[in-house]
This record gives structure tokens, C-alpha cells and sequence, in this order.
């Protein structure tokens, strides 16, 4: 369904429909619109004694225009802007250049910068004459984790054939308590103050 304004068509249809005997239901399913826009627009929109297309397409209209988010700006001041924009003008500047030459007219630089995003939408070229472009960043969704993880990295499967032999001089880490007192604090023989002594000795495989 289509969420936007009746135009005065629309609504010489809906006059036409239910002069033939259609429902609500069935005029809103004809002009692929919701039930409730039909039903809004028969109740808001009524004469004197009934209601007409011509009065209720006047009604809506003076009602868009006492709207506080009524349409402010017309196409003649946006193609100003644009024309501005394609120079390499940022909007502040293209703002400024339309109060000098053209009737002055309320626009903020937010409002340029979104009808510059829309038109990208639809698929026009405002937004390369932006100065800032934003850098794009690859994003990571595809759930691997990549945390901690060694650039070219090998795998541990392709280590040399030797080590499986375990003949070569390797280093083993074990515990060696001390008793830290006077006597064996001052020995130059041991680590000072140290758990853990390191021992470089043969590894040879079990029988």
C-alpha cells in the first residue's frame, strides 16, 4: 500500500466508486490504497452536506499549506542550490550565495546536506562534489573471529620433520623451590628471590 497523498484524480475515483455501490474496502484495494487513508479522507474532508471531490481536493490543500512541515522550500530555490553544489560549493557556501542573489529564503545547511543524501538514494552525483567524503570502512559481519590472530601465520602441521624426532636441544621449564632465608638469599649459585629454574637438556623419545 502506497502511504501518500490523495490527489484530486484519485478522488474524482472515489467519487465515481461509490456512486456505483463500492465499499470502503474495495476502493481502497482499487487505488492500492490503505483502508484507513480512504475512511480519513471521507470524514475529514466532507462539505456542507456531503462529500464532493472538487471541495475535499481544496480542503487538503489549504490544510498542507497551514502545516508546520509544509513544504518550504520550492524546486526553483533547490535547483539553485544544486547548481551551486556541482561547483564545488559546500552548502554553507551555497546557502550564502543564494541570500546575495536570489529572495532570500529559510534553508539550513542540514536540510542541503539531506536532500544531498536523497538524491544519492535516487541515484544522482550531489554527493561527489561534497569536499568531506566519508572513508569508507570495510565491515567485518561475517562472524569469523579475528581477534589474537598472527599475520601469515604458519601452521603448526607444517613444522619440520626433525622436531617429530625430538633429538634436537629443547628447553623445559620447572619448578625449583628455594628457602628464601639469610643463607640462600646472598647465594650467587641460584636465582635471587626466583620459583623457577630454566635447564637446557637432551629430549630423547621413549622406548
Amino acid at each position: 500500500m502506497r502511504y501518500t497523498h490523495l490527489t484530486q484524480e484519485e478522488r474524482y475515483q472515489i467519487y465515481a466508486l461509490r456512486t456505483q455501490g463500492f465499499t470502503g474496502s474495495e476502493i481502497a484495494k482499487q487505488l492500492k490504497h490503505s483502508k484507513a487513508t480512504i475512511r480519513r479522507e471521507l470524514k475529514r474532508n466532507v462539505g456542507v452536506h456531503c462529500w464532493k471531490p472538487l471541495h475535499a481536493h481544496k480542503v487538503a490543500q489549504e490544510r498542507q499549506k497551514k502545516c508546520r512541515n509544509a513544504r518550504r522550500i520550492s524546486d526553483t530555490h533547490w535547483a539553485a542550490v544544486e547548481a551551486y553544489i556541482r561547483l564545488d560549493c559546500s552548502p554553507q557556501q551555497a546557502i550564502a550565495r543564494l541570500a546575495l542573489e536570489e529572495t532570500p529564503v529559510a534553508i539550513n545547511h542540514e536540510s542541503v546536506y539531506q536532500h544531498i543524501y536523497r538524491d544519492k538514494q535516487r541515484g544522482g552525483d550531489l554527493v561527489k562534489h561534497l569536499r568531506c567524503q566519508k572513508v569508507y570502512r570495510k565491515r567485518y559481519g561475517s562472524g569469523q573471529q579475528r581477534r589474537g590472530m598472527i599475520k601469515n601465520r604458519l601452521s603448526i602441521d607444517l613444522r619440520p620433520d626433525i622436531v617429530d624426532q625430538k633429538t634436537r636441544i629443547g628447553v623445559s621449564v620447572q619448578p625449583y623451590h628455594l628457602p628464601f632465608n639469610d643463607e640462600t638469599e646472598h647465594r650467587s649459585d641460584f636465582p635471587a628471590r626466583s620459583p623457577y629454574v630454566i635447564r637446557f637438556s637432551f629430549v630423547r623419545p621413549l622406548a
